[in-house]
Protein backbone atom coordinates (compact mmCIF):
# COMPACT_ATOMS: atom_id res chain seq x y z
CA UNK A 1 0.00 0.00 0.00
CA UNK A 2 1.68 3.23 -1.25
CA UNK A 3 2.02 5.61 2.12
CA UNK A 4 0.19 9.08 2.15
CA UNK A 5 3.47 10.78 0.90
CA UNK A 6 3.56 8.97 -2.40
CA UNK A 7 -0.14 9.36 -3.15
CA UNK A 8 0.43 12.66 -2.39
CA UNK A 9 2.89 12.73 -5.00
CA UNK A 10 0.99 11.00 -7.55
CA UNK A 11 -1.61 13.49 -6.81
CA UNK A 12 0.71 16.54 -7.73
CA UNK A 13 1.91 15.05 -11.01
CA UNK A 14 -1.59 15.11 -12.26
CA UNK A 15 -1.78 18.43 -11.68
CA UNK A 16 1.50 19.15 -12.99
CA UNK A 17 0.39 17.62 -16.10
CA UNK A 18 -2.74 19.97 -16.47
CA UNK A 19 -0.78 22.87 -15.72
CA UNK A 20 2.05 21.71 -18.34
CA UNK A 21 -0.62 20.51 -21.22
CA UNK A 22 -2.17 24.63 -20.22
CA UNK A 23 1.17 26.05 -20.89
CA UNK A 24 1.32 24.09 -24.65
CA UNK A 25 -1.82 25.46 -25.68
CA UNK A 26 -0.64 28.99 -24.28
CA UNK A 27 2.44 28.72 -26.01
CA UNK A 28 0.59 27.56 -28.95
CA UNK A 29 -1.83 30.70 -28.55
CA UNK A 30 0.77 33.22 -28.78
CA UNK A 31 2.83 31.02 -31.80
CA UNK A 32 0.46 29.34 -34.52
CA UNK A 33 -2.85 29.53 -33.29
CA UNK A 34 -5.49 30.89 -35.42
CA UNK A 35 -6.86 34.20 -34.73
CA UNK A 36 -10.28 33.09 -34.81
CA UNK A 37 -9.72 30.44 -32.37
CA UNK A 38 -9.32 33.05 -29.15
CA UNK A 39 -12.83 32.29 -28.10
CA UNK A 40 -12.67 28.69 -27.92
CA UNK A 41 -9.15 28.71 -26.61
CA UNK A 42 -10.05 30.94 -23.50
CA UNK A 43 -12.30 28.57 -22.40
CA UNK A 44 -10.10 25.41 -22.54
CA UNK A 45 -7.57 27.18 -20.55
CA UNK A 46 -10.34 27.88 -18.44
CA UNK A 47 -11.54 24.59 -18.05
CA UNK A 48 -7.69 23.31 -17.07
CA UNK A 49 -7.20 25.79 -14.74
CA UNK A 50 -10.48 25.22 -12.65
CA UNK A 51 -9.94 21.31 -12.91
CA UNK A 52 -6.09 21.34 -12.00
CA UNK A 53 -7.27 24.29 -9.07
CA UNK A 54 -10.21 21.81 -7.89
CA UNK A 55 -7.88 18.58 -7.59
CA UNK A 56 -5.09 20.79 -5.62
CA UNK A 57 -7.54 22.42 -3.49
CA UNK A 58 -9.98 18.84 -2.94
CA UNK A 59 -10.48 17.95 0.67
CA UNK A 60 -8.17 14.80 -0.21
CA UNK A 61 -5.29 16.56 -1.17
CA UNK A 62 -5.18 17.99 2.44
CA UNK A 63 -5.84 14.34 3.76
CA UNK A 64 -3.06 13.43 2.18
CA UNK A 65 -0.84 16.41 2.58
CA UNK A 66 -1.58 16.53 6.67
CA UNK A 67 -0.99 12.53 6.94
CA UNK A 68 2.33 13.16 4.78
CA UNK A 69 3.72 15.80 7.23
CA UNK A 70 2.46 13.72 10.71
CA UNK A 71 4.68 11.02 9.14
CA UNK A 72 7.80 13.25 7.98
CA UNK A 73 9.16 14.20 11.02
CA UNK A 74 12.23 12.51 10.95
CA UNK A 75 13.11 13.87 7.01
CA UNK A 76 16.06 15.96 6.37
CA UNK A 77 14.78 19.64 6.39
CA UNK A 78 16.47 20.43 3.53
CA UNK A 79 15.82 17.16 1.47
CA UNK A 80 13.81 17.13 -1.25
CA UNK A 81 10.70 15.94 0.39
CA UNK A 82 10.71 17.90 3.23
CA UNK A 83 10.92 20.79 1.42
CA UNK A 84 8.17 18.84 -1.37
CA UNK A 85 5.26 19.23 1.98
CA UNK A 86 6.94 22.45 3.06
CA UNK A 87 5.87 24.38 -0.29
CA UNK A 88 2.87 22.39 -1.32
CA UNK A 89 1.62 23.36 1.80
CA UNK A 90 2.25 27.12 1.67
CA UNK A 91 0.88 26.91 -2.08
CA UNK A 92 -2.12 25.06 -0.56
CA UNK A 93 -3.42 27.47 2.14
CA UNK A 94 -2.97 30.04 -0.44
CA UNK A 95 -4.75 28.43 -3.75
CA UNK A 96 -7.68 27.18 -1.18
CA UNK A 97 -8.62 30.69 -0.88
CA UNK A 98 -9.59 30.96 -4.86
CA UNK A 99 -12.74 29.35 -5.68
CA UNK A 100 -12.90 27.34 -8.77
CA UNK A 101 -14.83 29.07 -10.67
CA UNK A 102 -13.22 32.23 -10.07
CA UNK A 103 -9.97 30.62 -11.07
CA UNK A 104 -11.58 30.05 -14.06
CA UNK A 105 -13.01 32.69 -15.43
CA UNK A 106 -9.85 34.73 -14.44
CA UNK A 107 -7.91 33.12 -17.09
CA UNK A 108 -10.73 32.81 -19.28
CA UNK A 109 -10.40 36.52 -19.21
CA UNK A 110 -6.59 36.74 -19.43
CA UNK A 111 -6.69 34.09 -22.29
CA UNK A 112 -9.28 36.42 -24.28
CA UNK A 113 -7.72 39.41 -23.65
CA UNK A 114 -4.49 38.56 -24.54
CA UNK A 115 -6.01 38.36 -28.19
CA UNK A 116 -7.99 41.51 -27.80
CA UNK A 117 -4.75 43.01 -27.10
CA UNK A 118 -3.12 41.62 -30.22
CA UNK A 119 -5.54 42.94 -32.36
CA UNK A 120 -5.52 46.25 -30.46
CA UNK A 121 -1.61 46.88 -30.39
CA UNK A 122 -1.52 45.98 -34.45
CA UNK A 123 -4.44 48.94 -34.90
CA UNK A 124 -3.01 50.99 -32.47
CA UNK A 125 -7.23 51.23 -30.70
CA UNK A 126 -6.59 51.36 -27.05
CA UNK A 127 -10.81 51.95 -26.71
CA UNK A 128 -10.80 48.06 -28.46
CA UNK A 129 -8.63 46.69 -25.41
CA UNK A 130 -9.73 48.35 -22.57
CA UNK A 131 -13.08 47.11 -21.44
CA UNK A 132 -11.31 43.99 -21.18
CA UNK A 133 -8.13 45.22 -19.29
CA UNK A 134 -11.09 46.53 -16.75
CA UNK A 135 -12.53 43.20 -16.64
CA UNK A 136 -8.97 41.67 -15.63
CA UNK A 137 -7.91 44.30 -13.07
CA UNK A 138 -11.45 44.07 -11.64
CA UNK A 139 -10.74 40.45 -11.20
CA UNK A 140 -7.34 40.83 -9.52
CA UNK A 141 -8.36 42.89 -6.81
CA UNK A 142 -11.31 40.33 -5.78
CA UNK A 143 -8.50 37.92 -6.35
CA UNK A 144 -6.30 40.00 -3.74
CA UNK A 145 -9.16 40.09 -1.66
CA UNK A 146 -9.51 35.88 -1.61
CA UNK A 147 -6.01 35.68 -1.36
CA UNK A 148 -5.58 38.22 2.08
CA UNK A 149 -3.33 40.69 3.04
CA UNK A 150 -1.92 42.41 5.89
CA UNK A 151 -0.85 45.42 4.57
CA UNK A 152 -1.47 46.41 0.64
CA UNK A 153 -3.75 44.65 -1.60
CA UNK A 154 -0.75 44.08 -3.54
CA UNK A 155 0.99 42.35 -1.70
CA UNK A 156 -1.24 39.45 -1.84
CA UNK A 157 -0.53 39.56 -6.00
CA UNK A 158 2.81 40.38 -5.59
CA UNK A 159 3.53 37.12 -3.13
CA UNK A 160 2.53 34.62 -6.55
CA UNK A 161 5.77 35.72 -8.01
CA UNK A 162 8.14 36.65 -5.15
CA UNK A 163 6.73 35.18 -2.55
CA UNK A 164 7.33 37.03 1.15
CA UNK A 165 8.42 40.61 -0.61
CA UNK A 166 6.33 42.86 0.21
CA UNK A 167 4.74 46.36 -1.80
CA UNK A 168 6.83 48.33 0.96
CA UNK A 169 10.20 46.55 0.66
CA UNK A 170 9.72 47.09 -3.39
CA UNK A 171 9.02 50.91 -2.91
CA UNK A 172 12.09 51.34 -0.68
CA UNK A 173 14.39 49.18 -3.26
CA UNK A 174 13.17 51.42 -5.98
CA UNK A 175 13.42 54.83 -4.04
CA UNK A 176 16.87 53.55 -3.46
CA UNK A 177 17.32 52.83 -7.53
CA UNK A 178 15.89 55.93 -8.80
CA UNK A 179 17.83 57.91 -6.47
CA UNK A 180 21.24 56.78 -7.12
CA UNK A 181 20.31 55.80 -11.10
CA UNK A 182 18.39 59.32 -12.47
CA UNK A 183 21.76 61.34 -11.89
CA UNK A 184 23.65 58.46 -13.68
CA UNK A 185 20.82 59.28 -16.96
CA UNK A 186 21.25 62.80 -16.39
CA UNK A 187 25.13 62.48 -16.68
CA UNK A 188 25.39 60.24 -19.65
CA UNK A 189 22.74 62.44 -21.83
CA UNK A 190 25.54 65.07 -21.38
CA UNK A 191 28.16 62.84 -22.50
CA UNK A 192 25.55 61.57 -25.78
CA UNK A 193 27.53 61.96 -28.58
CA UNK A 194 30.39 59.77 -26.57
CA UNK A 195 28.68 56.65 -28.29
CA UNK A 196 27.58 56.11 -31.93
CA UNK A 197 25.42 53.27 -31.97
CA UNK A 198 24.41 53.76 -35.85
CA UNK A 199 26.18 50.47 -36.90
CA UNK A 200 23.17 48.83 -35.23
CA UNK A 201 20.31 50.54 -37.55
CA UNK A 202 20.91 49.05 -40.91
CA UNK A 203 19.15 46.11 -42.89
CA UNK A 204 19.66 43.04 -41.34
CA UNK A 205 18.17 40.31 -43.06
CA UNK A 206 15.90 38.74 -41.13
CA UNK A 207 17.40 34.95 -41.92
CA UNK A 208 21.21 36.06 -40.66
CA UNK A 209 19.29 37.00 -37.99
CA UNK A 210 17.55 33.58 -36.81
CA UNK A 211 20.80 32.00 -37.66
CA UNK A 212 22.67 34.58 -35.46
CA UNK A 213 20.37 33.87 -32.59
CA UNK A 214 20.39 30.24 -32.97
CA UNK A 215 24.38 30.46 -32.54
CA UNK A 216 24.28 32.61 -29.48
CA UNK A 217 21.51 30.31 -27.67
CA UNK A 218 23.57 27.26 -28.89
CA UNK A 219 26.59 28.93 -27.11
CA UNK A 220 25.26 30.15 -23.90
CA UNK A 221 24.00 26.17 -23.76
CA UNK A 222 20.59 25.85 -25.03
CA UNK A 223 19.71 22.39 -26.22
CA UNK A 224 17.67 22.44 -29.27
CA UNK A 225 17.10 18.47 -28.79
CA UNK A 226 14.80 19.46 -25.67
CA UNK A 227 13.37 23.07 -27.33
CA UNK A 228 12.82 25.38 -30.29
CA UNK A 229 12.63 29.25 -31.06
CA UNK A 230 9.91 30.50 -33.22
CA UNK A 231 8.37 33.96 -33.71
CA UNK A 232 5.81 36.26 -31.54
CA UNK A 233 4.95 39.97 -30.95
CA UNK A 234 6.48 39.52 -27.38
CA UNK A 235 8.95 37.34 -26.86
CA UNK A 236 8.27 34.71 -23.82
CA UNK A 237 10.05 31.28 -22.62
CA UNK A 238 7.47 28.46 -22.05
CA UNK A 239 8.14 25.43 -19.92
CA UNK A 240 6.24 22.63 -20.84
CA UNK A 241 8.49 19.52 -19.18
CA UNK A 242 12.04 18.98 -18.08
CA UNK A 243 12.33 17.83 -22.16
CA UNK A 244 10.44 20.59 -23.41
CA UNK A 245 11.48 24.16 -23.14
CA UNK A 246 10.66 26.67 -25.97
CA UNK A 247 11.95 30.51 -26.27
CA UNK A 248 10.38 32.82 -28.90
CA UNK A 249 11.69 36.04 -29.93
CA UNK A 250 10.61 39.38 -32.46
CA UNK A 251 12.91 40.43 -34.61
CA UNK A 252 13.32 44.19 -36.29
CA UNK A 253 14.95 44.31 -39.72
CA UNK A 254 16.48 47.84 -39.38
CA UNK A 255 17.88 47.32 -35.58
CA UNK A 256 20.32 45.00 -34.76
CA UNK A 257 19.08 44.48 -30.85
CA UNK A 258 15.64 43.04 -30.52
CA UNK A 259 16.44 39.99 -31.88
CA UNK A 260 19.83 39.54 -30.60
CA UNK A 261 19.16 40.07 -27.40
CA UNK A 262 15.99 38.74 -27.10
CA UNK A 263 17.71 35.45 -27.93
CA UNK A 264 20.17 35.72 -25.18
CA UNK A 265 17.21 37.04 -22.67
CA UNK A 266 14.80 33.92 -23.27
CA UNK A 267 17.98 31.78 -23.66
CA UNK A 268 18.71 32.63 -19.52
CA UNK A 269 14.74 31.64 -18.48
CA UNK A 270 15.47 28.30 -21.13
CA UNK A 271 18.67 27.59 -19.13
CA UNK A 272 17.42 27.61 -16.23
CA UNK A 273 14.21 25.50 -16.78
CA UNK A 274 16.72 22.82 -18.68
CA UNK A 275 18.62 22.97 -15.73
CA UNK A 276 16.57 21.48 -13.22
CA UNK A 277 16.35 17.85 -12.10
CA UNK A 278 14.08 15.86 -14.06
CA UNK A 279 13.06 13.68 -11.27
CA UNK A 280 11.32 16.71 -10.01
CA UNK A 281 9.47 17.14 -13.37
CA UNK A 282 5.83 16.24 -12.08
CA UNK A 283 5.71 18.06 -7.90
CA UNK A 284 5.39 21.33 -7.31
CA UNK A 285 9.18 22.19 -7.04
CA UNK A 286 10.22 22.18 -11.03
CA UNK A 287 10.27 25.54 -10.98
CA UNK A 288 12.17 28.84 -10.45
CA UNK A 289 12.69 29.79 -6.78
CA UNK A 290 10.58 33.11 -7.79
CA UNK A 291 10.55 35.16 -10.97
CA UNK A 292 12.79 37.26 -9.80
CA UNK A 293 15.14 34.56 -9.22
CA UNK A 294 14.61 33.74 -13.33
CA UNK A 295 14.99 37.34 -14.42
CA UNK A 296 17.79 36.82 -12.81
CA UNK A 297 19.10 34.61 -15.18
CA UNK A 298 17.99 36.00 -18.49
CA UNK A 299 19.41 39.14 -17.71
CA UNK A 300 22.91 37.62 -16.58
CA UNK A 301 23.06 36.10 -19.83
CA UNK A 302 21.63 39.39 -22.11
CA UNK A 303 23.47 41.75 -20.59
CA UNK A 304 26.82 40.48 -17.66
CA UNK A 305 27.47 38.09 -20.83
CA UNK A 306 25.99 39.15 -24.06
CA UNK A 307 26.93 42.87 -23.72
CA UNK A 308 30.44 42.22 -22.04
CA UNK A 309 33.39 43.31 -23.62
CA UNK A 310 34.83 40.02 -23.73
CA UNK A 311 31.81 38.15 -25.11
CA UNK A 312 32.28 39.96 -27.85
CA UNK A 313 36.24 39.95 -28.22
CA UNK A 314 35.35 36.09 -29.00
CA UNK A 315 32.03 36.47 -30.75
CA UNK A 316 32.48 39.82 -32.92
CA UNK A 317 34.24 37.84 -35.51
CA UNK A 318 31.05 35.45 -36.35
CA UNK A 319 28.76 38.19 -36.11
CA UNK A 320 30.75 39.91 -39.33
CA UNK A 321 30.68 36.45 -40.76
CA UNK A 322 27.08 36.42 -40.67
CA UNK A 323 26.97 40.40 -41.37
CA UNK A 324 29.95 41.46 -43.59
CA UNK A 325 28.12 44.64 -45.77
CA UNK A 326 27.09 45.68 -42.31
CA UNK A 327 29.69 45.02 -39.82
CA UNK A 328 32.47 43.66 -41.70
CA UNK A 329 34.29 47.49 -41.28
CA UNK A 330 33.48 47.71 -37.66
CA UNK A 331 35.64 47.47 -34.75
CA UNK A 332 35.13 45.22 -32.06
CA UNK A 333 34.92 48.78 -29.54
CA UNK A 334 32.79 50.52 -31.50
CA UNK A 335 30.28 47.43 -32.05
CA UNK A 336 30.30 47.06 -27.80
CA UNK A 337 30.11 50.45 -27.43
CA UNK A 338 27.10 50.80 -29.80
CA UNK A 339 25.41 47.58 -28.37
CA UNK A 340 25.45 49.32 -24.72
CA UNK A 341 24.57 52.81 -25.43
CA UNK A 342 22.39 54.40 -22.89
CA UNK A 343 19.64 56.74 -24.33
CA UNK A 344 16.16 56.85 -23.02
CA UNK A 345 13.84 55.18 -24.82
CA UNK A 346 10.53 53.66 -25.70
CA UNK A 347 10.34 50.23 -25.81
CA UNK A 348 11.12 48.22 -22.43
CA UNK A 349 12.73 45.13 -23.56
CA UNK A 350 15.07 47.27 -26.25
CA UNK A 351 16.00 49.36 -23.31
CA UNK A 352 19.60 49.51 -21.97
CA UNK A 353 20.86 48.80 -18.46
CA UNK A 354 20.97 52.47 -17.05
CA UNK A 355 17.12 52.97 -17.76
CA UNK A 356 15.61 49.49 -17.90
CA UNK A 357 14.62 49.90 -14.37
CA UNK A 358 12.65 53.89 -15.03
CA UNK A 359 10.42 51.38 -17.43
CA UNK A 360 9.75 48.96 -14.23
CA UNK A 361 9.20 51.56 -11.70
CA UNK A 362 6.86 53.18 -14.08
CA UNK A 363 4.42 49.66 -14.77
CA UNK A 364 4.62 49.07 -10.71
CA UNK A 365 3.49 52.60 -10.01
CA UNK A 366 0.42 51.97 -12.33
CA UNK A 367 -0.25 48.80 -10.99
CA UNK A 368 -0.42 50.09 -7.45
CA UNK A 369 -2.93 52.89 -8.83
CA UNK A 370 -5.38 50.58 -10.78
CA UNK A 371 -5.49 48.18 -7.75
CA UNK A 372 -6.04 50.87 -5.69
CA UNK A 373 -9.13 52.16 -7.94
CA UNK A 374 -7.10 56.00 -8.17
CA UNK A 375 -6.69 55.07 -11.90
CA UNK A 376 -9.41 54.65 -14.43
CA UNK A 377 -8.75 52.31 -17.28
CA UNK A 378 -9.59 54.40 -19.47
CA UNK A 379 -7.30 57.86 -18.04
CA UNK A 380 -4.51 54.94 -18.41
CA UNK A 381 -2.92 55.98 -21.61
CA UNK A 382 -2.49 59.40 -20.59
CA UNK A 383 -1.04 58.27 -16.74
CA UNK A 384 1.44 55.93 -18.75
CA UNK A 385 2.42 59.48 -21.04
CA UNK A 386 2.81 61.69 -17.90
CA UNK A 387 4.77 58.70 -16.26
CA UNK A 388 7.15 58.41 -19.25
CA UNK A 389 7.80 61.94 -19.89
CA UNK A 390 8.57 62.44 -15.63
CA UNK A 391 10.89 59.24 -15.84
CA UNK A 392 12.28 59.12 -19.19
CA UNK A 393 11.80 62.62 -20.82
CA UNK A 394 10.03 61.10 -23.32
CA UNK A 395 6.59 60.49 -25.08
CA UNK A 396 5.23 57.57 -27.39
CA UNK A 397 3.75 58.74 -30.33
CA UNK A 398 0.87 55.89 -30.28
CA UNK A 399 -0.46 53.45 -27.78
CA UNK A 400 0.97 50.86 -29.30
CA UNK A 401 4.24 51.63 -28.76
CA UNK A 402 3.02 53.07 -25.43
CA UNK A 403 0.78 51.51 -22.83
CA UNK A 404 0.54 48.50 -25.25
CA UNK A 405 3.76 47.43 -25.99
CA UNK A 406 3.36 44.58 -23.23
CA UNK A 407 0.97 41.71 -22.87
CA UNK A 408 0.84 41.28 -19.22
CA UNK A 409 -1.81 43.28 -17.99
CA UNK A 410 -4.20 41.53 -20.59
CA UNK A 411 -3.09 38.28 -19.54
CA UNK A 412 -3.69 39.13 -15.17
CA UNK A 413 0.49 38.91 -14.62
CA UNK A 414 -0.29 41.73 -11.93
CA UNK A 415 2.65 41.96 -8.89
CA UNK A 416 4.81 40.78 -11.97
CA UNK A 417 6.29 43.55 -12.95
CA UNK A 418 8.90 44.60 -10.24
CA UNK A 419 10.38 41.17 -10.47
CA UNK A 420 12.31 41.96 -13.93
CA UNK A 421 13.90 44.87 -11.60
CA UNK A 422 14.45 42.37 -8.33
CA UNK A 423 15.86 40.41 -11.30
CA UNK A 424 18.23 42.94 -12.50
CA UNK A 425 19.80 43.54 -9.10
CA UNK A 426 20.31 39.83 -8.47
CA UNK A 427 21.91 38.74 -11.39
CA UNK A 428 24.66 41.18 -10.71
CA UNK A 429 24.86 39.87 -7.53
CA UNK A 430 25.15 36.68 -8.82
CA UNK A 431 27.43 36.63 -11.10
CA UNK A 432 29.84 39.02 -8.55
CA UNK A 433 29.82 35.65 -6.55
CA UNK A 434 30.50 33.32 -9.46
CA UNK A 435 33.67 35.89 -10.42
CA UNK A 436 34.69 35.04 -7.01
CA UNK A 437 34.57 31.03 -7.10
CA UNK A 438 35.89 31.33 -11.07
CA UNK A 439 38.96 33.91 -11.06
CA UNK A 440 39.40 33.09 -14.99
CA UNK A 441 35.67 34.06 -15.85
CA UNK A 442 36.90 37.13 -17.98
CA UNK A 443 39.27 35.05 -20.29
CA UNK A 444 36.83 32.12 -20.52
CA UNK A 445 34.33 34.68 -21.78
CA UNK A 446 36.69 36.23 -24.12
CA UNK A 447 37.15 32.50 -25.56
CA UNK A 448 33.08 32.00 -25.84
CA UNK A 449 33.48 29.34 -23.37
CA UNK A 450 30.27 29.72 -21.68
CA UNK A 451 30.57 26.06 -19.94
CA UNK A 452 31.89 27.21 -16.48
CA UNK A 453 29.28 30.14 -15.42
CA UNK A 454 26.64 27.77 -16.23
CA UNK A 455 27.92 25.26 -14.74
CA UNK A 456 27.85 27.03 -11.42
CA UNK A 457 24.23 28.71 -11.76
CA UNK A 458 23.53 24.71 -12.59
CA UNK A 459 24.82 23.84 -8.95
CA UNK A 460 24.09 27.10 -6.74
CA UNK A 461 20.53 27.95 -8.30
CA UNK A 462 19.11 25.52 -11.42
CA UNK A 463 19.42 22.46 -9.16
CA UNK A 464 17.73 23.55 -6.40
CA UNK A 465 14.31 24.18 -8.16
CA UNK A 466 11.79 25.80 -5.94
CA UNK A 467 13.58 24.34 -3.12
CA UNK A 468 13.94 27.24 -1.00
CA UNK A 469 12.52 30.48 -0.60
CA UNK A 470 14.04 33.12 -2.98
CA UNK A 471 15.66 35.49 -0.38
CA UNK A 472 16.94 32.07 1.71
CA UNK A 473 18.43 30.95 -2.08
CA UNK A 474 20.15 34.12 -2.84
CA UNK A 475 22.37 33.97 0.73
CA UNK A 476 22.89 30.15 -0.28
CA UNK A 477 24.22 31.17 -3.44
CA UNK A 478 25.99 34.91 -2.55
CA UNK A 479 26.38 34.84 0.84
CA UNK A 480 23.65 37.82 1.58
CA UNK A 481 20.07 38.77 1.02
CA UNK A 482 18.98 40.79 -1.99
CA UNK A 483 20.46 43.74 -2.17
CA UNK A 484 20.80 47.04 -4.97
CA UNK A 485 24.40 48.05 -4.26
CA UNK A 486 26.26 45.26 -6.52
CA UNK A 487 23.79 46.57 -9.07
CA UNK A 488 24.52 50.36 -9.17
CA UNK A 489 27.85 50.15 -8.72
CA UNK A 490 28.35 47.42 -11.54
CA UNK A 491 26.49 50.25 -13.64
CA UNK A 492 28.26 53.39 -12.67
CA UNK A 493 31.44 51.18 -13.41
CA UNK A 494 30.60 49.93 -16.48
CA UNK A 495 28.98 53.48 -18.32
CA UNK A 496 31.86 55.60 -16.54
CA UNK A 497 34.24 53.48 -18.73
CA UNK A 498 32.33 53.85 -21.68
CA UNK A 499 30.96 57.15 -21.42
CA UNK A 500 33.79 58.69 -19.80
CA UNK A 501 32.31 59.96 -16.30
Amino acid sequence: MPSALDALKERLAQIKGLQFASSALAWEQETYMPPGAAASRAQTLGTLSRTAHELFTAAETERLLSTAEAQAQDLDPDGDDARLLALTRRDYEKSVRLPAPFVAELRRAGSYAVGVWQEARRANDFALLAPHLDTVIRMQREKADYLGYTDHPYDALLDQFEPEMKTAEVRAIFDDLREKTVPLVRAIAERGDAVDDSVLHQPFEDEKQWVLMREVSELCGYDYHHGRIDRVAHPFCSTLGSGDVRITVRTEPNFFNPGFFAAAHETGHALYNQGLPAHLERTPLFGGASSAFHESQSRLWENLIGRSREFWHGFFPRAQAIFPEQLGSVDVETFYRAVNASTPSMIRVEADEVTYNLHIMLRFDLEVEMLEGDLDIAQLPARWNEKMEAYLGILPETDAEGVMQDMHWSSGLYGYFPTYSLGNLLSVQLYEAAKQDLPDLAQQTTRNDLQPILGWMREKVHRHGRKFLPQELAVRATGQRLIAEPYVNYLHTKYGDIYGL
